[in-house]
């Protein structure tokens, strides 16, 4: 239990992808081309607010030079003023250069959000067997989020630091470029430092990714099979399992957090060798009369300054690291093109008599392993037609490949003579209505749920639809009517009640096609008559398909077609499938064995 997916995760997670990728950075910056103004706007603020920090340690400078050592008070006031101004004048930037690049990233982040969630709405079935969900909750949330920590703590923000930096060092170079040169003798020190961080964090980064990804894979598992869990007494093996996880993950965020520990601790000392040469070397300097005290100051104010942009330049690799890494995966799942889609000039219907013809259709999940082997059969418009057979003999694909959630390798399906593949996806799935065994229900009203938010399906519809499966009763009894609410999954209603919601559903929507896919196997006795009463009403206008386990429910249809191994092995009403004695009356038998047929 629970192994696959955390191999899958594991894999998935563990590589990290290159540092820059021009490709991708291309692609990653197209998406600031609907925000052009707020990226002028920022560049212009991170411009301003990096002048004013290179101006303020020479303003202190001057304020020493002239006026604090030759004890000149007039004009000293000024130039206070003016420190203080600047610096108030650097927190307004410095905000709204924050605040608007907070913003422009989380509306980048809605962006990519709503773009994702468009395109897994318009993906194939296939797409979904393929992809566990815990994956694609990944790509929408987590690696979106580690894409806004590009836009609102790296491009912009490593453009403002090497800017920094290179002003930095041409404000030293430009006061004295001795000591500037003396104090840049540290610098290949930080180099080293950064690069070694560089690579342990990074084998920490992974192992904390890969770890968390597995926490998270077996919490959703373990959360999805509860009910299994505590049905098997696993509580306490599943425990264990979850603090080994938990333990990895730990002890990967101990190293990532040791790493950081020496690293920056590592920086400042580094910092302070330099203020210590700047004091040494500027110091003979001033009593050599060839550097002034408020050089020494500035200098001081400026070696400060150096260090903390090339210390967020560290802190970006990991940044962009992980951006590069999520951006590949987004756009790999954006660039996933639907293979179920219109053709390039779709057809329409020209009648709506919805009859159905299978011609010699063959269809494979995996390749060459076919459900489905040259299965032809045709439904005339208005016919009640049957679909037996035991599990896995291909009766759901039957369903499946009518409504093109997937596409047959060999053959045709026509509706009224027209092929499936010509017809436009949204028009074709809206002539049918499909009642399945496993029910999903959202989040909302009863209301909501049967009209699935369509505003041209009116409330006295909905009520109508309800009334016809004997939904009506139970829905009058719950304390908002329709306006009632559902809760996640349809917990709280039981497996009947939300059949019946289903089956409204589909009426609401007036079909000309209904299925129903072993839709009564969960309703009791009592409500399965009813709704088979109303169904023989509601089938007289529609054609009629029924998926069946229980042959009792399907002993009045006009055609049974028997399945066995992906084939049409028998078709004709229950009597003469009876009589031929074949594969259906041996199903009957099984069921009906202490019945005399």
């Amino acid at each position: 239990m629970f192994g696959g997916s955390l191999h899958e995760y594991s894999e998935e997670e563990e590589d990290l992808g290159k540092i820059y990728d021009n490709v991708l950075m291309r692609r990653l910056i197209a998406y600031l081309r609907p925000y052009v103004f707020e990226v002028t706007l920022i560049v212009l603020l991170t411009l301003i607010s990096t002048a004013i920090r290179l101006v303020s340690p020479y303003l202190t400078k001057i304020a020493i030079d002239d006026y604090i050592v030759p004890k000149q008070l007039e004009g000293f006031r000024v130039i206070a003023f003016y420190l203080l101004f600047l610096l108030a004048v650097e927190f307004l930037f410095s905000y709204l250069e924050t605040y608007r690049l907070q913003m422009m990233g989380q509306r980048i982040m809605r962006d990519f959000r709503m773009q994702i969630f468009t395109h897994l709405q318009r993906v194939d079935m296939n797409f979904f067997d393929q992809n566990p969900v815990g994956r694609l909750m990944t790509r929408v949330m987590g690696d979106v989020s580690a894409l806004n920590e590009l836009y609102t703590h790296g491009i912009i923000t490593i453009v403002a630091n090497l800017l920094s930096i290179g002003g930095i060092m041409f404000m030293m170079l430009w006061i004295n470029w001795q000591l500037a040169l003396v104090t840049f003798v540290v610098l290949p020190i930080i180099l080293v430092m950064t690069t070694v961080y560089q690579i342990y964090s990074r084998r920490a980064f992974r192992d904390q990714r890969k770890f968390r990804a597995q926490i998270n894979a077996f919490l959703q598992e373990s959360i999805v099979g509860m009910t299994t869990m505590q049905l098997f007494t696993r509580e306490h093996r599943s425990f264990e399992k979850f603090g080994e996880h938990n333990l990895k993950y730990l002890n990967s965020s101990i190293r990532s957090v040791f790493y950081f520990s020496v690293f920056f601790p590592m920086i400042e000392i580094t910092g302070s060798l330099a203020t210590a040469v700047i004091i040494w070397y500027g110091g003979g300097q001033i009593i050599q009369n060839t550097l002034s005290f408020g050089a020494l100051v500035a200098f001081l104010q400026y070696a400060q300054r150096l260090f903390w942009p090339i210390r967020e330049l560290s802190e970006k690799y990991t940044i962009f690291q992980r951006a590069m890494a999520s951006s590949e995966r987004v756009f790999d799942l954006l660039d996933t093109q639907p293979i179920i889609k219109d053709s390039a000039y779709p057809k329409q219907l020209q009648t709506v008599n919805s009859s159905i013809e299978f011609q010699n259709v063959s269809f494979a999940y995996r390749e060459d392993d076919y459900v489905l082997n040259d299965v032809s059969f045709r439904i005339e418009p208005g016919e009640k037609v049957a679909i037996v057979g035991a599990t896995g003999s291909g009766k759901t694909t039957l369903i499946n490949l009518l409504c093109r959630f997937y596409d047959i390798e060999k053959g045709q399906i026509l509706i009224d003579g027209l092929d499936i593949q010509q017809m436009k996806l949204d028009s074709l799935r809206k002539r049918i209505g499909i009642v399945q065994q496993d029910i999903f229900l959202f989040t909302g009203t009863i209301e909501s749920n049967i009209n699935l938010s369509n505003t041209s399906i009116q409330p006295d519809q909905v009520v109508a639809a309800s009334k016809e499966v004997y939904l009506d009763p139970f829905v009058q009894n719950m304390p908002n009517g329709y306006g009632s609410e559902v809760k996640e999954g349809g917990s709280g209603l039981s497996v009947g009640q939300k059949q019946l919601v289903a089956f409204a559903r589909a009426l609401a929507f007036d079909p000309d096609i209904l299925i129903l896919d072993e839709a009564t196997s969960s309703v009791d006795t009592e409500t399965e008559y009813l709704i088979q009463d109303a169904l023989s009403r509601l089938m007289s206008n529609r054609t009629f398909i029924a998926i069946a386990h229980r042959l009792s429910t399907i002993q009045n249809v006009d055609k049974i077609l028997v399945m066995h191994r992906g084939r049409v092995h028998e078709m004709g009403s229950h009597n003469q499938l009876l009589q031929k004695r074949g594969l259906y009356y041996r199903l009957y038998q099984l069921q009906y064995k202490d019945q005399k047929i």
